[in-house]
C-alpha cells in the first residue's frame, strides 16, 4: 500500500500551514551558497501545492519570508525577492492550470514596488480559480499582524464605532489579516527546529503541530503525505474529553 493510498480523503485538513525552513542549511550540506538552497526549495513549493491540490486540501499557507527576515544580509534579502518574484510569475502557467489562486498576507508595502505590482499581478490573474487557495505570508509575523488588529479595533472604539464590551475572539479574527480563511487545522515545521516563529500564533491555538527533521528543499510529496497520515492518527478534541468527542 502506498502512502497516498492510506489517507482518508474525507478527514483531511481544510487548512494546512507550513514554515518552510532548512534551505540555508541544506545548500551548506552541498557546499553550495545559501541562495541555491532558495532556488530548490521552490520545487518543493510546487511538488507541496501540486500534492495539496490532487488530495483535495482547501488551503495551504506558506511562510515565505518574515519581517524579522528584514534583517539578514542585504545581497540574502535581494536574492530570495528576486527569486520568489521569478518564481511566482514562472509558476502563473501551473498555478492556472491547476486551478489554484494565489493570495498574500503580511506587509508587502515594506517590498520594492516593482515586486509590489509583480504579486498584484498573479493574484488578479488566479482570482477566479477555485480549487485550492495558496496563501504565501510575505514579509509577516504574528506579532505585527496582531499589533495591527489592537490598531484597528482602538480605533473603531475612539470613533465609537465599537463598544469595548462588545469585543470578542470573532471581533479580534476578524481584523486579522487571514479573516478570510479558516484557521489551519495542520501546522508543518520542516528542518527539525521546535518553535513557531512568529507565525499565525493566534490562528494555530488548535492546530495539529507536526515536526519533521527533513530540510525543506527535500520535502516532497511523500513527506506531505506522511504528514497527512500523522493529522489523521490524532484525535482532535478542541478542549473537550474524548468521551465528548465520541457523543453523536
Amino acid at each position: 500500500m502506498t502512502l497516498i493510498d492510506r489517507i482518508d480523503i474525507s478527514r483531511l485538513p481544510k487548512h494546512v500551514a507550513i514554515i518552510m525552513d532548512g534551505n540555508g542549511r541544506w545548500a551548506k550540506k552541498q557546499g553550495k551558497e545559501r541562495y541555491y538552497g532558495h532556488q530548490v526549495g521552490v520545487q518543493s513549493v510546487k511538488k507541496v501545492a501540486e500534492a495539496a491540490a490532487e488530495l483535495g486540501v482547501e488551503y495551504i499557507t506558506l511562510y515565505a519570508f518574515s519581517t524579522e527576515n528584514w534583517n539578514r544580509p542585504k545581497e540574502e534579502v535581494d536574492a530570495i525577492m528576486a527569486l520568489l518574484i521569478d518564481a511566482i510569475a514562472q509558476e502563473t502557467p501551473t498555478l492556472m492550470k491547476n486551478n489554484i489562486k494565489l493570495e498574500v498576507i503580511g506587509d508587502i508595502a515594506q517590498m520594492a514596488k516593482e515586486n509590489q505590482e509583480a504579486l498584484k499581478n498573479v493574484i488578479e490573474k488566479t482570482k477566479d480559480n477555485s480549487r485550492m487557495t495558496m496563501v504565501l505570508a510575505l514579509s509577516y509575523s504574528s506579532r505585527w499582524e496582531i499589533t495591527n488588529a489592537v490598531k484597528e479595533i482602538a480605533l473603531k472604539i475612539a470613533n465609537n464605532e465599537l463598544k469595548p464590551e462588545d469585543i470578542t475572539q470573532e471581533t479580534i479574527s476578524c481584523h486579522l489579516n487571514t479573516k478570510k480563511y479558516p484557521d489551519p487545522d495542520l501546522l508543518i515545521r520542516t528542518s527539525g527546529e521546535y518553535r513557531i516563529s512568529n507565525y499565525l500564533l493566534w490562528q494555530i491555538a488548535y492546530s495539529e503541530l507536526y515536526f519533521t527533521n527533513t530540510l525543506w528543499p527535500e520535502f516532497d510529496k511523500e513527506s506531505f503525505y506522511e504528514a497527512i497520515i500523522d493529522f489523521q492518527s490524532r484525535e482532535r478534541r478542541f478542549g473537550k474529553t474524548s468521551e465528548q468527542v465520541c457523543i453523536k
